[in-house]
Order: structure tokens, then C-alpha cells, then sequence
């Protein structure tokens, strides 16, 4: 969840997650529980959790991660110094993991990766990543990489999506697989190889997860895969 010190629904620290996330997990058959920073829980969560989501959401990430001097660096917003932590031994434990949005950004940040700050004025492009739809409607395609796990998730070549970010994948990716692309290049699906499944997207699939839409097809394959742990 993300979290605010204050904001229009309390003068007093509190957690905030759409309820578009968690509709999504119940369509698709799960039982959706959101989780707090509590770090001396993060054991506890593993055990109890048979699948994860990182759901997207507006906090600053490390500057080192724009590759920038690290000297240069803020404190961490509370959300990425719990979610990375948490990331981690999420992969460690092999944990079925879907990250969306800022979500699959944690997971390449975990994985080594840079980003742009903002893609609209770092590359040439004619998309507007952040503002060319409201979220509830698609605004660009993007291309799904042959023999993934996304594709034989999905099961479409192409899709449309919609779109509400600034950052992006930059570089020092070689720990990730690549599995879908915008037109202009950006990274808009990734991988970790050899994990049972970890799947990260840059767009936000719950706003599209009914019968029927390829988008579903992530929560429905994340349950599965969380199903086939439990099991073990």
C-alpha cells in the first residue's frame, strides 16, 4: 500500500490501496489481503502469503537508481524501504510475484536495475507514458515477446494498454528477461529467469481484469502458480 503522513482522508499517518486491486484477486479466484510495513512481520507474511502483488503507487524511489551520484541521495520514502526488503525475500523464498507499475519497478530495482526519471523528456517519444488516458481506458499498444512467460500467459502478441507513469527501465538489466515493449521501446514487461513465476508489467492490468480481457489471465496465472505452492 502506498502510505501518507496526512492527506484528504485523515489528518493522521495512514495507508492508502484502490479497490480495483483487490477486486481483481477476488475475479480471479483469490483471497485479496493488503500489508502494512511492519517489518518484524515480514517472515510471518511470507508464510502466510501464497502469492504476492506490488501494486503501482507514487513514492521516490533512490537517487542512485536514475544513476546519479549517490551522495546526492534523499531518504527513502517508507513504502520503498519496507517493499525492497520485503521484495527480496519474496524472491529468495520463491514466492510466486506479480509487480504493477511502480510494483515491476521494485522488482528490477531489486535486480540491479537503473531508470529513467521521466521517459517523455529522457527519450525520443511520441507517447505520453503518463497523462494520454485516464487510467480506466487503453492509450498505446505494446509488443509481447515471443516464447515468455507473459506471452503464454496473455496469450496475445499485442496489447493495449493503458498507461500512468514517468519512470522507466533504463539499464544494468541482464538479470531480467524482457518481455514486452511500447512502440518507443520502453520496457513494459520483465521477467526473473528461473523463478517459478515472477511477472512485472508497466502498465495496470487490474483496471481491465473481467472475463474475457488478456489482463485477467495475470491474476488467474499468479493464483495458479500461488495454488501450486501452497500444495508443495
Amino acid at each position: 500500500m502506498d502510505h501518507q503522513q496526512e492527506g484528504p482522508f485523515s489528518r493522521r499517518p495512514h495507508y492508502l490501496l484502490r479497490k480495483a486491486y483487490f477486486d481483481a484477486v477476488w475475479r480471479a479466484g483469490g483471497l485479496p489481503v493488503a500489508l502494512p510495513y511492519v517489518e518484524e512481520a515480514m517472515e510471518n507474511f511470507l508464510s502466510l502469503c501464497h502469492g504476492l502483488i506490488l501494486p503501482g503507487g507514487t513514492y521516490p524511489f533512490p537517487e542512485q537508481l536514475y544513476e546519479l551520484d549517490a551522495v546526492h541521495n534523499k531518504k527513502n520514502n517508507l513504502r520503498y524501504q519496507f517493499e525492497a526488503k520485503f521484495t527480496r525475500c519474496a524472491l529468495n523464498s520463491k514466492i510466486p510475484l506479480l509487480g504493477i507499475c511502480a510494483g515491476m519497478q521494485i522488482i528490477a530495482a531489486v535486480k540491479g536495475a537503473t531508470f529513467y526519471r521521466d521517459v517523455r523528456t529522457e527519450l525520443p517519444t511520441d507517447i505520453d507514458h503518463l497523462n494520454a488516458s485516464p487510467a480506466e481506458t487503453p492509450a498505446h499498444d505494446i509488443s509481447v515477446i515471443p516464447e515468455t512467460l507473459l506471452r503464454r500467459v496473455l496469450k496475445v502478441d499485442r496489447l493495449k494498454v493503458n498507461t500512468a507513469h514517468k519512470e522507466a527501465i533504463r539499464g544494468n538489466f541482464s538479470n531480467l528477461t524482457i518481455s514486452a515493449r511500447a512502440p518507443d521501446g520502453v520496457i513494459e514487461g520483465i521477467e526473473i529467469p528461473n523463478h517459478h513465476f515472477c511477472i512485472g508489467v508497466q502498465w495496470h492490468p487490474e483496471f481491465f481484469a473481467r472475463k474475457g480481457d488478456p489482463n485477467l489471465n495475470l491474476f488467474t496465472a499468479l493464483i495458479t502458480a500461488a495454488k501450486s505452492e501452497e500444495t508443495k
